[in-house]
């Protein structure tokens, strides 16, 4: 079978990489002849463990190809995936813009059938509108090709999404009625997965899209429900991380995603919940928990600002702030409404100094501040600063040289943004702490 992957960009090259490991025979299309020439080359637009690896191996067997003329591609694939980016609007819409220019291009170029795939998150009703639009570049071409729409959305996990896609805690297939073609074709894309009872949901087109923005709009509940409870513990006297265990070992609620930081961030969560509570309001059903979610993260990210102007006595103004952690989560270059980001716009706004560092996202970050002194490690971020912030939890600032630490900044004060140190010890090395409902 072949299919070709529309857009490499995360989901695209993810999803085209993995598909080609099942044996599939994948191209991957992409307007920017820059880029591809680039991954023809193995160079990867993004750090996402083993992904240069998986694709360099599918290159090397012939199974992955890379090329500009998506055009071509589209023709030679029975399977056309839809993988380019849905950008929020300023309204907190979705973007469209650059989903229609594909289905347009299928539209045109398609003379056999095909099944087009929506792998981007889109709102409920693009699948129609994709189909839509497919149609009417048929029509304005005279030709009658059949095609069926599927909607299939993407639940990697930055930093986890070679594991995610191989071994998916499921898998949602949306199909149009009456088209057990598409459905026959999709169980053999997924073959694999199949063989390894993974968990498949067959469902309709509108309740496969809805189902992305669902669980994203939980996860998201979750982190800003601990966030909030975060506030709380510290107002009283708790610890919000023995809260948070009590509440995880309690099944029915489980343990993940109850971590309390400066908020959440990163490509999928804030896009996806603004882009839920819009068209929630837009078909007249108003989804006031997500509302709530979108207050309550803008809320924490103020609450961590918060703790370093408090260690700076109140004033940040001349200081130098040292930034550990710069992606908005570890294990990944993507700084896309990274929480840094926030800190590092109001902090310089406010006349502070900035050094950082993080593993892998400081090019992005020196692109867009280039007020930002980026250091070699977290050592050098410490020297001559006033505070030390913790922003993102990469393992290896779990076990800093807490006396070293000491001895760079020009004073011993720690903000632990992701509690990934115990108050008492950090207290005890000497420092002032501040943790995020635990200081």
């Amino acid at each position: 079978m072949n299919i070709c992957v529309v857009g490499t960009g995360y989901v695209g090259l993810v999803t085209g990489a993995c598909f080609s490991e099942f044996g599939v025979r994948v191209t991957c299309a992409d307007k920017i002849s820059e880029k591809i020439e680039s991954l023809r080359r193995c160079e990867m637009p993004i750090y996402e463990p083993g992904l240069e690896d998986l694709v360099r191996r599918n290159q090397d067997s012939g199974r992955l190809g890379f090329t500009s003329d998506t055009t071509e591609a589209i023709r030679q694939a029975l399977v056309v995936f839809i993988a380019v980016g849905t950008p929020p609007a300023e309204d907190g819409s979705t973007d469209l813009t650059y989903v229609e220019s594909v289905a347009r291009e299928i539209g045109r170029a398609m003379d056999d059938f095909k099944v087009v795939v929506t792998k981007s998150t889109v709102p409920v009703g693009s699948g129609e509108k994709v189909r839509q639009w497919i149609q009417e570049e048929l029509d304005a071409a005279g030709r009658s090709v059949d095609f069926n729409i599927v909607s299939n959305p993407e639940f990697l996990r930055e930093g986890s999404a070679i594991g995610d896609f191989m071994r998916p805690d499921r898998v949602v297939i949306g199909l149009e009625e009456k088209s057990p073609q598409s459905l026959a074709i999709m169980k053999d894309l997924y073959r694999p997965l199949f063989l390894n009872e993974t968990p498949f949901v067959i469902t309709n087109v509108e309740t496969a899209e809805l189902s992305k923005y669902a669980a994203n709009a939980f996860l998201a509940t979750k982190i800003s429900f601990i966030n909030e409870l975060s506030i709380l513990c510290d107002r009283v006297g708790g610890d919000v991380q023995a809260t948070a265990r009590a509440m995880g070992l309690d099944r029915r609620i489980g343990k993940k995603f109850l971590h309390a930081g400066p908020g959440f961030g990163g490509s999928c969560f804030p896009k996806d919940t603004l882009s839920a509570a819009h068209f929630a309001r837009e078909v007249g059903s108003p989804f006031e928990i997500v509302e709530a979610v979108l207050r309550v993260n803008e809320r924490q990210r103020q609450y961590a600002l918060g703790k370093v102007i408090e260690a700076c006595g109140g004033d940040v103004s001349g200081r130098t702030i040292a930034l550990l952690g710069l992606a908005f989560k570890p294990e990944t270059d993507d700084v896309r409404d990274a929480p840094s980001l926030h800190l590092i716009s109001r902090l310089l706004g406010q006349g502070a100094r900035i050094r950082a560092y993080d593993p892998e996202a400081m090019p992005e970050v020196g692109r867009l501040f280039s007020e930002v002194t980026l250091c070699k490690d977290a050592y050098e971020a410490c020297e001559g600063s006033d505070v030390l912030a913790i922003v993102t939890e990469w393992n290896e600032f779990r076990m800093l040289d807490l006396p070293r630490i000491r001895g760079a900044l020009k004073a011993p004060k720690f903000v632990d943004m992701r509690n990934i140190y115990e108050a008492t010890s950090i207290r005890a090395a000497g420092f002032e702490y501040w943790g995020i409902g635990n200081g």
